[in-house]
């Protein structure tokens, strides 16, 4: 299946690679099919990349593992908002969330109250609203990523 997309052009993408959001995203209740992008030439996944819409190729969100920035990232989830999307396991479970950067990169920030929830075998997901005041909207976590950025690079133990 061929997909337009914003930022990396036309992309050829299996349909197992479709997300489900049944609810879609919010501000995007609309758009309901998504896949994650990233751009790394070496096949490697990389630490930040794209939830894209697979019905409108300007809808692209940056996004990132949680748990790169706050290794025990563990909002209380209700089962019951889980259930539409099967099974969850922790080897099909996969939490995300968006991202923002700004022209000051080093005010990049990630969304730790509204994680995306995906069940890998499913390929069903949720963006679910975390009522835990611990977890901010707006989370910066630049010298995280350049942690994480020098420990890949060999420059720390």
């Amino acid at each position: 299946m061929l997909i337009k997309t914003k930022h990396f052009g036309e992309v050829d993408l299996d349909q197992d690679k479709i997300i489900y959001f049944e609810n879609g995203i919010l501000g995007f209740e609309d758009y309901k099919k998504y896949t994650i992008l990233y751009d790394n030439e070496d096949g490697e996944r990389p630490d930040i990349t794209w939830l894209q819409s697979i019905e409108e190729p300007l809808l692209a969100i940056p996004i990132i593992s949680p748990f790169l920035i706050i290794p025990d990232y563990n909002p209380t989830v209700e089962d019951e908002l889980l259930k539409p999307l099967g099974e969850i396991t922790p080897d099909n479970l996969v939490v995300l969330v968006s991202i923002t950067v700004p022209r000051d990169i080093t005010q990049i920030s990630a969304n730790l109250r509204a994680p995306f929830v995906i069940n890998s075998d499913t390929k069903k997901g949720s963006q679910i609203i975390v009522e835990e005041s611990k977890y901010n909207i707006k989370y910066c976590f630049y010298e995280q990523l350049q942690a994480i950025k020098a420990k890949k690079e060999g420059r720390l133990c």
